[in-house]
């Protein structure tokens, strides 16, 4: 279910923040095609399983690039024969994995995670993006995945983007770079996650770009361009 904004501030110079925003869009014109592939759910070759491992790794904080993107792959080539879908990772056993990823909680989230989609629906795809597109975000900690150990707002979040939902991560990142956008636009963006969300939502309405887009654009305009080429190379590859 897609978020509306209410009682938002107005909003400062409009010119001022389409400006702002299509200069830090410029230096990230990749984020179109990654962006697709999650709304399509084809991150990872359409690999629920990984998407969900990948989700599971990321709630830990460890550097996306660097830790968890090559933990998934390890995952996937040592993995791929025995554990071919969801219900076969919600059964799989723990201890198997850890010489993977030692973090106990995050195969149980991956693991549980997986046995509540595994109930939606028989194909992985389609639970994954009937889950990510029905699921109410004003009340996601009573949701079956909000209410699993471990699953925060923002590993709720990358879940539904992953599953085709066009909506926003309100990390640390995200709202470190929009506060910057903000203090030049003349515009307060609020420190309330869902309220956050709503206003970014409004903002890509008010800009023309897809929320899921300006979410990504965070994530590599932190990165100088020659490390920011590197990553995107990689994004560009699952």
């Amino acid at each position: 279910m897609t978020t509306s904004p209410s009682n938002t501030r107005s909003f400062g110079s409009m010119e001022e923040l389409n400006k702002i925003i299509d200069s830090y869009m410029a230096e990230v014109p990749e984020i179109k095609a990654l962006c697709d592939a999650c709304l399509n759910t084809k991150r990872y070759g359409g690999d629920v399983v990984l998407m969900v491992v990948d989700a599971a790794f990321v709630s830990v904080g460890m550097n996306y690039f660097t830790s968890v993107i090559p933990k998934v792959t390890e995952f996937e080539r040592r993995y791929i024969s025995k554990i071919k879908n969801l219900s076969d990772l919600s059964r799989s056993n723990t201890e198997d994995f850890l010489t993977i990823w030692k973090n106990k909680r995050s195969w149980n989230v991956a693991k549980e995670v997986a046995h509540h989609l595994s109930t939606v629906d028989d194909n992985d795809i389609t639970a994954l993006t009937k889950w990510a597109r029905e699921c109410d975000i004003s009340s996601w900690k009573n949701d079956p995945i909000g209410k699993i150990n471990g699953v925060g707002i923002n590993t709720f979040q990358y879940l539904r983007m992953m599953g085709g939902a066009d909506t926003v991560m309100p990390d640390k990142v995200v709202k470190r770079v929009f506060n910057d956008i903000g203090g030049k636009a003349g515009i307060n963006f609020p420190k309330d996650d869902i309220e956050f969300i709503m206003k970014i939502e409004e903002v890509a309405k008010k800009t023309g770009y897809k929320p899921i887009e300006l979410c990504w654009m965070t994530w590599f305009v932190q990165y100088k361009k020659e490390k920011r080429k590197k990553y995107l190379d990689i994004m560009l590859k699952i």
